[in-house]
C-alpha cells in the first residue's frame, strides 16, 4: 500500500492556474511511475499526465501545453501545474502511483473552473 495525499484543488476562474500536489509515503517512491487522472461528473476517469522514474512525461492531448507534471524524489512528491484552465477541466483529480502492474490511488482533490 502506498498512501497518497493530494492537495491544491479549489475554485478558479477560466484562464486561471492551480498547482496540485501529491505526497507519497514509502522509501521506494523513486521506483514508481506517478500520474494524475481526473473524473468529471458522469464521465469515466481519464489520464491527465504521467511521469516515469526517469522523468519521461506523457500528457493527454486536451492538456498539452497547459499542464506540467513534475516529481521530486527527495521529497516523495509529484505536482501538476495547471495553467489556462477551462471549464471542461472541472473534475476530481486523483494522484496515481504505479509499480509492477499495481495501481495506488489518492482520495482526490476537486478542481472547479467557473466564473
Amino acid at each position: 500500500q502506498v498512501p497518497l495525499v493530494e492537495s491544491g484543488g479549489g475554485l478558479v476562474q477560466p484562464g486561471g492556474s492551480l498547482r496540485l500536489s501529491c505526497a507519497a509515503s514509502g522509501s521506494i517512491f523513486s521506483r514508481y511511475t506517478m500520474g494524475w487522472y481526473r473524473q468529471a461528473p458522469g464521465k469515466q476517469r481519464e489520464l491527465v499526465a504521467t511521469i516515469t522514474t526517469r522523468g519521461y512525461r506523457n500528457y493527454a492531448d486536451s492538456v498539452k501545453g497547459r499542464f506540467t507534471i513534475s516529481r521530486d524524489n527527495a521529497k516523495n512528491t509529484v505536482c501538476l501545474q495547471t495553467n489556462s484552465l477551462k471549464p471542461e477541466d472541472t473534475a476530481v483529480y486523483y494522484c496515481n502511483a504505479q509499480f509492477a502492474g499495481v495501481n495506488f490511488w489518492g482520495q482526490g482533490t476537486q478542481v472547479t473552473v467557473s466564473s
